[in-house]
């Protein structure tokens, strides 16, 4: 397998063949690229840290890393470079990830310890307020009352970024299926921002950078408000986004109205992609230059979906991991 040999300016030379894995392009988008691990990997992955609960993961942040680490080992230091590269790619920037033999609720533990090694051989993830760990899980179900479009299914969670409303660095989004019942619709929505007809336009409006107000409800178990501008540059200049509808806080009629237009055409993106995600598996992206969402289930009255997130910063020792090398 060879589909790594030609990425421009890579954060660490990428293996010639993978070990314990497969990548390909994805069939809604080469954008997105699926990495499935083997039954055998899994296996072994989840013997090898069976001596570590998922609470130990959450009392021992160092943990986090050695399990990422016993994955790597298992596949002979080929996933890595696989994974780094992939995030940090502006022509990729996602993954849909899926453990082979992991698709059960009664797994849950061990998806939660697979994700973590996938996210912690990347970087880090943050502090979660609504659930007080360094990550969530959170059900979706027939009816609701929530504060927010999170839990609700009858209707479309537009495209956001997530950490828009915290004072952290939020460079991924990681999202896992861990069970699903009496379900149908409620695929992944995805727009890379290079795809995005209009992303110019708005990007280079004299509001792109006006720093705004973004607040949280109660759910989210966040009080202090941040103020942020919608858009900013990367380190080759090219437009990134921390955005989402639902907490943004117009201050008065022109912003307002930009950020309706602005969303108006971000929904209306014919190159939103949808995507389904089986349970076990995981979305891993990019945050800063693509956006995610939800679409609508159908309503059932034994609808039930089990959602697990991590988000944090992408890290990486620059002597080892550096561009160009």
């Amino acid at each position: 397998m060879n589909a790594f040999t030609k990425i421009e300016n890579p954060v660490m030379p990428l293996p010639l063949e993978t070990r314990g894995f497969t990548v390909e392009p994805a069939q809604q988008s080469p954008r997105v690229l699926e990495v499935k691990f083997a039954r055998k990997t899994v296996e072994a992955f989840v013997k090898a840290v069976g001596e570590w609960p998922v609470q130990a993961l959450e009392y021992k942040s160092f943990l986090r890393f050695r399990v990422g680490q016993v994955l790597d080992d298992l596949c002979e230091g080929t996933l890595r470079p696989v994974l780094l590269n992939t995030i940090l790619d502006r022509g990729t920037g996602a993954m849909l990830i899926t453990p082979e033999g992991l698709d059960d609720v009664s797994q849950a533990e061990d998806m939660v310890k697979f994700t973590t090694a996938c996210a912690h051989l990347i970087g880090r993830s943050n502090y979660d307020a609504m659930s007080g760990q360094y990550y969530a899980r959170f059900v979706v179900v027939n009816t609701d009352n929530s504060d927010s479009y999170l839990r609700q299914p009858h209707r479309v969670m537009e495209l956001h970024n997530d950490g828009t409303f915290v004072n952290q660095i939020t460079d991924y989004v990681l999202m896992l299926k861990i069970d699903e019942k009496n379900m149908e619709g409620g695929n992944s929505l995805l727009l890379h921002l290079d795809d995005w007809a209009q992303c110019d336009e708005f990007y280079r409006h004299p509001l792109a950078r006006r720093e705004m107000r973004w607040t949280a409800p109660p759910s989210k178990k966040v009080t202090e408000d941040v103020f942020h501008s919608v858009f900013d540059t990367d380190s080759e200049g090219r437009p990134t986004m921390r955005y989402i509808d639902q907490f943004v806080q117009p201050e008065n009629f022109e912003e307002g109205i930009w950020l309706n237009a602005l969303s108006e055409s971000l929904e209306g993106s014919p190159q939103k992609l949808s995507i389904p995600v089986p349970v076990g598996s995981f979305l891993l992206i990019n945050n800063l230059f693509w956006l995610h969402g939800r679409d609508r289930f159908i309503p059932h009255e034994g609808l039930r979906r089990e959602l697990m997130r991590q988000r944090g910063y992408i890290s990486f020792q620059k002597p080892l991991y550096q561009r160009g090398q």
